[in-house]
């Protein structure tokens, strides 16, 4: 008998299945007992009879097989149910670490990650996940109808994209590497070979000593990098459209993961709000009396711009822009003599994204390396390439697990990452 899994099985009523998953309730009575199987599809209630099947051996998280006929039936999960006529359990549970059989989850995040496979089970702790992997396959289905090629780069690197000593080091045989911090350069070279328009969705990993809630030391960048364009308001334009996108698939797809986790969509009505950074900075030293801003947004200040979208401007997405030199990379395309043509996308008080235009000129950018105190000697297999004719481009990177979390309510990235590496957690 081939196995059906629960949202199929509605279509044999009054027929025999055999159904297999985790015993995830058992309910006894004198006569008769109830369980409620699970799957990854959904939950099934069973109905024995106690005199025709031992159940002694049945304990909750054990896997079971189970053969019965399927009845109409009004419960509160399905408007069926099955009478088991047998039971086989082919993998029984031990006692469990964590409580996973009740409708709320109610773990501390600290025990949870130290039980991540089984807090997984969970309906509520597992609908994160099921909620990211639309996001992820959102922004792939819009890249690639806009013409996008999806590439893979190499994570051992020679030298950082995005500078500074924020790089975990790796012994690579007889030579020094590092994990990637970010699949930048590779973007740009692949824009300039020729493909115009590339996306990847990979892990990057930045060596940072802090331990905080938005912060994780190994996460998941998506990734987009464009030519031909005419300025950053281009990029800027293109991830409007794309949040949009994203934000409609969870709408059309995961309406009940959403309302197993009680978090609320956002709405974006006309565009997202764009305010240079000088211009922000303004606005939280006279609305919200912080004055102690210059040439960036501290977390505080990221909440309190974000208020101020949300409470002024209708909008829980807001767009900074004009980002000074020096808190940016080498790569980034100036704006004048201070400023780039760089940017933010702020949600819900944390930045979800970082992009801009790239410097295309060969000597711009040797220059731009220069500055920066970098060996530009360190750099040629990345700026080889700007010597052979390379175009206007720029991209964007938006962290998953942060866009998950914030999309969600989540209180700690370290929620929206299935397996999280942060400054102390290196198992499971």
């Amino acid at each position: 008998m081939e196995r059906v899994i629960v949202r199929n099985i509605n279509e044999y009523i009054n027929k025999k299945i055999k159904l297999e998953g985790w015993i995830y309730r058992i309910r006894k009575l004198k006569e008769i007992t109830f369980l409620v199987i699970r799957d990854r599809s959904g939950f099934v209630q069973c109905v024995i009879e106690n005199k025709n099947i031992n159940l002694n051996n049945i304990k909750l998280e054990s896997v079971v097989s189970v053969i019965g006929e399927v009845k109409e039936s009004k419960n509160s999960l399905n408007p069926f149910e099955i009478m088991v006529e047998n039971i086989e359990v082919t993998n029984e549970s031990y006692e469990l670490p964590i409580e996973i059989n009740k409708k709320e989850y109610n773990v501390n995040l600290e025990t949870t990650l130290n039980n991540r496979v089984i807090s997984l089970r969970h309906e509520q702790i597992n609908s994160i996940f099921k909620i990211q992997n639309i996001i992820v396959q959102s922004f792939r289905e819009f890249l690639i109808e806009k013409d996008f090629t999806e590439i893979f780069t190499p994570k051992i690197v020679a030298e950082g994209a995005e500078g500074g000593t924020e790089l975990f080091k790796v012994e690579y045989f007889e030579k020094l590497a590092y994990l990637a911090q970010s699949p930048q350069f590779y973007k740009q070279m692949m824009v300039g070979a020729g493909f115009e328009r590339v996306f990847e969705v990979a892990h990057v990993y930045r060596a940072e000593e802090h331990n905080t809630s938005r912060h994780l030391n190994e996460y998941v960048s998506m990734d987009l990098e464009f030519g031909f364009i005419k300025d950053e308001y281009d990029i800027i334009n293109l991830e409007e459209e794309l949040i949009k996108y994203i934000l409609n698939s969870i709408e059309e797809k995961g309406m009940k993961y959403l309302e197993l986790l009680n978090a609320m969509l956002p709405k974006i009505n006309g565009n997202i709000p764009r305010i240079e950074l000088n211009e922000a900075i303004r606005i939280i030293g006279e609305k919200y009396n912080k004055r102690d801003l210059e040439g960036d947004l501290d977390p505080e200040g990221e909440k309190l711009i974000c208020k101020y979208a949300k409470e002024e401007l209708g909008c829980d997405f807001i767009f900074i822009t004009n980002y000074p030199r020096e808190k940016r990379p080498m790569y980034a395309m100036p704006l004048g003599e201070e400023g780039t043509r760089s940017f933010d996308l702020l949600f819900r008080g944390v930045e979800i994204t970082t992009g801009g235009e790239r410097i295309n000129d060969y000597n711009m950018l040797i220059n731009n390396i220069k500055e920066k105190g970098l060996n530009p000697k360190n750099y040629e297999s990345y700026t080889e390439v700007f010597k052979y004719g390379m175009p206007k481009h720029g991209g964007l990177a938006i962290g998953l697990e942060r866009i998950t979390a914030q999309l969600l309510g989540l209180n700690n990235v370290r929620e929206a990452s299935l397996i999280p590496r942060d400054r102390s957690r290196i198992t499971p």
